[in-house]
C-alpha cells in the first residue's frame, strides 16, 4: 500500500512541545486562582482544551466543576469561592454578567477571573471591577498529528474573507512567531494572498521586537497561502479515505464519532484519528477505491497471526500472550472500526447518484460536457436534495466556467430567505456576477446550440453570464492542473497529486507550492500571480547555522500555513509530493475545512 520513497525524507520536529507549553501556561493561570474553583468554558474551546489538559489535570489544580458555555444563561449551584471563565475573544454572546447576577441574587459574592484565548480583549465592566481580573491564555497552536497543527479558528474564513475583519491576522502572525521561536529560525518565506502578506508582516514585526537566539533550525522554509487563492479545491468531493471520513462523519479536533452503523452495536464510539492508529495511518491518504482491498488483506494477515497459537506449547503461548496478543487485539479493534466505516461509506458512496455526482464534478474541472453538467445541477436544485450541496455544485460551475447561471433557480427553489447567502457567495467570488451585454464565449455558443427548446428560455438567460474570462481554465492550462485524459489513471500507483481527485485535477494550492519551491520563488509565474490578484512574496530571512547536514535537513522541511482552512485532501496531496521529492510538509491551518463547513459559514443565518 505504501508509496515508494524517492529520497529519504528528514525527520519531523516534535510538536508535542507545543501542547506542553500550552498546558504549563494554563496550569500557571489556574494556580493564580487559589482554592477551589468552577470553570466556565466556551463551547468551541471544549475539544481543544481536552487535547491540552484533560479533566484529571484540571481537578489536580483545584477545578471543582466544569460548565460548557452555550448561548443560554448559566446558573451555578456551587458554593466555591473562585470562578474561571475561558472564552475566545469577542464572541457574540458573553455569559459573565449572567453568572455574576445569579450569584448576587443568591447572596454570594466571589472573585472572578476571565481568561481569554488566544488573545486578550479589553472589556470593561465597571460594576464588577473590584473582584474581576482578566488574563490571557496564549494558546495558538494545537498539534492534531505529527504533521498537522491547527489554530482551531473555524471563524477565520468568514471573518476575514467575507466580513473584512482582520483581528485574526495578528493571531496567525503570533502562531508563526511561536513556531519560529521554537523550531526556527526560518531561512525562507514564500506566500500569496493579502492575508498571508499581512500575517508575514505581523510575524516580522514580532521577530524584530524580540531577541534573537542562535540555534539549529528544525524548519527551514515557510509557505503562506490564503484560502481564497484556491476556492475550487475545497468545493470538490473528497475521495481519499481521511477526507471522505471528514465529509461524511465530520472529524472534530482530530476525533471522529462513529455511530451504530459503523460499530455494529447500539453504541457510538469516539475515535482519535492520527498516526498512532496504525491501521488508519496506512489508509488515510489512499484513494477510497483502494482501501477495502487493503483492509481485507490486513484482516487475513491478522487471522494468520491469531492462528499461530494452535501449534504452541505452554512456553510459546506465554510469550505470545505477553508480547503479541495485546497488540493484535488493538489492531483487531481498529481494523473492525475502519472496515465498519468503509462499509458505511461504501453504502452511501457507491450508489449511482454519487458516481454521477463525481462524473459531473470531474467534467466541470476538465471543461468537458458542460451542457450535461448544467442539466445535472438544475435537476439537483429542482429535487431540493440539499441546499448546501446545490450551492456547492453551483459554485463549482461558477468558478470553473465563470458564471452563476443557475443561481436564480436555486433562490427560486429554496426561497428568497437565502438572498443574503447568495450575496455572501458573490461578495466572496464563489458566485461570479455576470455583466449584461457581454459577447458570448466560444463555450457558451457551443452549449447554447445544444440546448433543447423546452429549456432554451431558462438557460439562454442563464448563459448570458459566461462571457467573463475564466481564470480557472487559464490557470489550469498554465499549471497543467488537469492531467491529459488520453490514458487510464492507475489509482494503485498514483503518478501525481491528481490521484486525490481520481486523476481529474491537481489542487491549485498544492501545485503553486510545488512550483514555487522548485523555482525558489515566483520567477516565471508572473502570469499566474496576475490571475490570482498578486500579493505574492519570497523573502530570505536568515541562515540556518553552520552544520551543512542539519542545514540540508531543515531546508527539506516545509511549513505550509493555510489562512482560512485546509482540507484533508490537500494534506494527502502534500504528503504525496513530499514522498516524491524527499521533503516533509508540516501543515498549519486556521482550521480543517471541507465544502460543507466552508459553505455553511456563508449561510445568512450564521451566528
Amino acid at each position: 500500500m505504501a508509496h515508494s520513497v524517492r529520497r529519504d525524507a528528514p525527520e519531523l520536529p516534535d510538536f508535542s512541545l507545543l501542547k506542553r507549553l500550552a498546558r504549563d501556561q494554563l496550569i500557571y493561570l489556574l494556580e493564580q486562582l487559589p482554592g477551589r474553583k468552577d470553570l466556565f468554558i466556551e463551547a468551541d474551546l471544549m475539544s481543544p482544551l481536552d487535547r491540552i489538559a484533560n479533566v484529571t489535570t484540571l481537578k489536580q489544580h483545584d477545578v471543582d466543576k466544569l460548565y460548557k458555555v452555550e448561548y443560554k444563561p448559566i446558573v451555578s449551584t456551587s458554593d466555591q469561592t473562585v470562578r474561571g471563565c475561558f472564552l475566545y475573544p469577542l464572541t457574540n454572546w458573553f455569559p459573565f454578567p449572567d453568572v455574576v447576577n445569579a450569584d448576587k441574587a443568591f447572596g454570594r459574592f466571589r472573585k472572578y477571573k476571565i481568561i481569554f484565548s488566544p488573545q486578550k480583549v479589553i472589556i470593561m465592566y465597571l460594576l464588577y471591577t473590584l473582584y474581576v481580573t482578566t488574563d490571557e491564555w496564549s494558546f495558538y497552536l494545537l498539534p492534531l498529528d505529527d504533521d498537522i497543527i491547527s489554530l482551531e479558528l473555524p471563524e477565520f474564513f468568514r471573518d476575514n474573507f467575507l466580513e473584512g475583519d482582520q483581528r485574526w491576522v495578528r493571531t496567525a502572525g503570533s502562531a508563526l512567531h511561536l513556531l519560529h521561536s521554537v523550531y526556527g529560525p526560518f531561512s525562507k518565506l514564500y506566500g500569496i494572498g493579502r492575508c498571508s502578506k499581512m500575517a508575514y508582516e505581523s510575524w516580522r514585526e514580532q521577530v524584530e521586537e524580540g531577541e534573537q537566539r542562535a540555534r539549529q533550525a528544525e524548519i527551514g522554509n515557510v509557505f503562506l497561502i490564503d484560502r481564497d487563492v484556491d476556492l475550487v479545491t475545497p468545493l470538490c468531493s473528497q475521495v481519499v479515505y481521511e477526507g471522505l471520513v471528514d465529509d461524511i462523519f465530520r472529524i472534530k479536533c482530530g476525533c471522529v464519532e462513529f455511530g451504530p452503523d459503523v460499530t455494529s452495536s447500539d453504541k457510538s464510539i469516539k475515535v482519535m484519528l492520527n498516526s498512532q492508529d496504525k491501521v488508519f495511518n496506512e489508509i488515510r491518504n489512499e484513494h477510497f477505491s483502494q482501501v477495502f482491498g487493503f483492509l481485507s488483506q490486513k484482516a487475513r494477515n491478522l487471522q494468520t497471526a491469531y492462528d499461530k497459537r494452535s501449534g504452541m506449547d505452554i512456553k510459546q503461548m506465554k510469550t505470545f500472550v505477553s508480547e503479541e496478543l495485546k497488540g493484535l487485539k488493538q489492531e483487531h479493534r481498529l481494523l473492525s472500526l475502519h472496515i465498519g466505516a468503509s462499509e458505511s461509506m461504501m453504502k452511501r458512496k457507491t450508489k449511482q447518484d454519487f458516481q454521477e455526482l463525481l462524473k459531473t464534478e470531474h467534467s466541470l474541472l476538465e471543461g468537458f460536457e458542460i451542457r450535461e453538467c448544467i442539466s445535472y445541477i438544475e435537476e439537483h436544485i429542482n429535487r431540493q436534495v440539499s441546499m448546501v450541496e446545490s450551492m456547492r455544485l453551483l459554485c463549482l460551475l461558477s468558478l470553473t466556467e465563470n458564471g452563476d447561471s443557475l443561481s436564480y433557480f436555486l433562490s427560486q427553489s429554496y426561497g428568497i430567505d437565502h438572498l443574503l447567502t447568495f450575496s455572501n457567495l458573490k461578495q466572496l467570488g464563489l458566485l461570479v456576477e455576470q455583466q449584461p451585454g457581454e459577447t458570448l464565449t466560444v463555450m457558451e455558443s457551443r452549449v447554447g446550440k445544444l440546448v433543447n427548446d423546452k429549456t432554451a428560455g431558462k438557460l439562454t438567460d442563464a448563459f448570458s453570464s459566461l462571457a467573463k474570462k475564466s481564470n480557472f481554465r487559464a490557470l489550469g492550462r498554465r499549471l497543467n492542473l488537469v492531467p491529459k485524459s488520453d490514458e487510464e489513471y492507475d489509482l494503485r500507483v498514483p503518478r501525481d497529486m491528481a490521484y486525490i481527485f481520481s486523476g481529474a485535477y491537481i489542487p491549485l494550492s498544492c501545485k503553486l507550492i510545488e512550483q514555487v519551491l522548485e523555482r525558489d520563488g515566483w520567477t516565471g509565474l508572473e502570469e499566474v500571480t496576475r490571475m490570482l490578484n498578486g500579493h505574492e512574496f519570497a523573502v530570505t530571512a536568515g541562515s540556518n547555522g553552520s552544520d551543512a547536514r542539519v542545514k540540508t535537513d531543515s531546508q527539506r522541511i516545509i511549513l505550509v500555513m493555510f489562512l482560512g482552512g485546509c482540507t484533508f485532501s490537500e494534506i494527502s496531496a502534500l504528503r504525496f509530493l513530499g514522498r516524491e521529492k524527499g521533503l516533509k510538509f508540516i501543515v498549519v491551518t486556521t482550521a480543517i475545512t471541507n465544502s460543507a463547513r466552508l459553505l455553511e459559514s456563508m449561510l445568512d443565518n450564521h451566528a
